[in-house]
């Protein structure tokens, strides 16, 4: 699966949600947030703070792949070390 927006993000957490039984509050707890941040997650919110965005995708077992596009290739600027974004995720 694509996903290529924070919207189709938020889709994919609500289908998630729904496919386990789980309501907005019971994620909502087990992520540590409010459920208005749930709700507004799941509609896409583009501000959505990503350590919270990881929190939400790890107790619904949600794991991300990414796939770079071929030919385009990153600068050092650009790298990214994901193992430091997750620490401070927890």
């Amino acid at each position: 699966m694509q996903i290529r927006s924070v919207k189709e993000l938020g889709a994919l957490v609500k289908s998630r949600r729904n496919a386990l039984g789980w309501s907005q509050q019971k994620l909502a707890d087990e992520t540590g947030v409010q459920r208005l941040w749930i709700v507004q997650f799941e509609k896409g919110k583009s501000t959505a703070h990503i350590g919270l965005v990881f929190r939400a995708l790890r107790a619904l077992d949600i794991t991300l792949e990414v796939d770079p596009q071929p030919g385009v290739a990153a600068t050092e600027e650009e790298e990214i070390d994901l193992s430091s974004i997750l620490g401070e995720a927890d």
